[in-house]
């Protein structure tokens, strides 16, 4: 009798193999010290079959920004019920995010730490994926305002930059979150939402901070309270 022969793998699931030990790889040693030939052997295939199906290195490295971004920011809209409070889609926005970027700690390597640092062509497609979740969190900050039924018209800049400190924010404590023993995805969700959101309630509400209001513990008996419409 004659050996049997295994069923041929079909090439998607070939090069979806090829990407999880890029990523694997890229984000366990960096860009520059992987290897091909690392890479090859981890997805169980020849190293011309990985230029075969993914060109360079360079080309391989861009795929596997492409698909961890993607993956990344459907697990955020995913993650978020359009239908509830502004408050409520953003912590669960921030859920998915620090949930996402825990179990797949070798991409968010990639994506926040890799691609950034080794050229243009790598950072610009990790911009582009920074510029959607932007939007998307600019979006919450809106319908919170227009919840709140005080201010539905913050001026554009104020918003666009709220949404780029808050994302920013999310990304220096996963890259945190992923290096400290015991931090929960859920505990980094919580600990961002606590720093922001006593903020953004209180700007939704009409109460700015501003430099010139008094602290606190200066207010006298009746005195408006501190970043009020009528203190700033």
């Amino acid at each position: 009798m004659g050996a049997v022969k295994s069923k041929r793998m079909p090439r998607a699931v070939r090069e979806q193999q090829m990407l999880d030990a890029a990523v694997r790889t890229f984000g366990q040693r960096g860009y520059m010290a992987a290897s091909m030939d690392e890479i090859a052997e981890l997805a169980g295939v020849s190293k011309p079959l990985v230029y075969l199906y993914l060109n360079s290195k360079e080309d391989l490295f861009t795929a596997c920004i492409r698909r961890e971004a993607k993956a990344l920011t459907e697990a955020i809209r995913v993650g978020v019920h359009t239908d509830l409070p502004a408050d409520r889609q953003l912590w669960e926005g921030l859920l998915a995010f620090f949930t996402h970027t825990a179990r797949n700690p070798d991409a968010w390597s990639v994506l926040h730490l890799q691609a950034r640092t080794h050229g243009e062509p790598f950072a610009a497609e990790v911009a582009e994926m920074r510029e959607e979740i932007v939007a998307f969190v600019t979006q919450l900050i809106v319908v919170a305002a227009r919840e709140a039924h005080r201010d539905p018209d913050l001026p554009e800049r104020e918003v666009a930059g709220l949404a780029e400190a808050l994302v920013g924010a999310a990304e220096s404590l996963a890259a945190w979150a992923n290096t400290t023993p015991g931090v929960t995805a859920k505990q980094a969700a919580a600990t961002l939402m606590n720093f922001a959101w006593a903020g953004l309630g209180d700007l939704m509400e009409g109460r700015p901070w501003s430099a010139g209001s008094p602290s606190p513990g200066s207010l006298s008996s009746g005195s408006p309270p501190s970043g009020s419409p009528s203190s700033v």
